[in-house]
């Protein structure tokens, strides 16, 4: 099974050995755009969880003052 998964590995890297620098730069941008996206996503998401914790923030003072904590309502009714 090795001995498979090495001649594979070897003819990749002799395909890729073969291909021209445009092919590879293209492979390269390709990947970076794909980083980009995820990357963006990932900032997206944090600055939600961000707002969310700013918006939090408002129900210490609550809380200090011997507010009840404002939640979801009890669905038991």
């Amino acid at each position: 099974m090795k001995k498979i998964i090495t001649y594979f590995k070897d003819m990749w890297n002799y395909l890729w050995g073969k291909t021209s620098i445009d092919e590879k730069a293209l492979a390269t941008v390709k990947e970076i755009k794909r980083r980009y996206k995820l990357t963006a996503q990932e900032l997206r998401d944090v600055a939600k969880a961000m707002k969310e914790v700013g918006n939090q923030m408002g129900d210490i003072d609550n809380a200090l003052k011997g507010e009840k904590r404002k939640g979801r309502k009890n669905a038991k009714k």
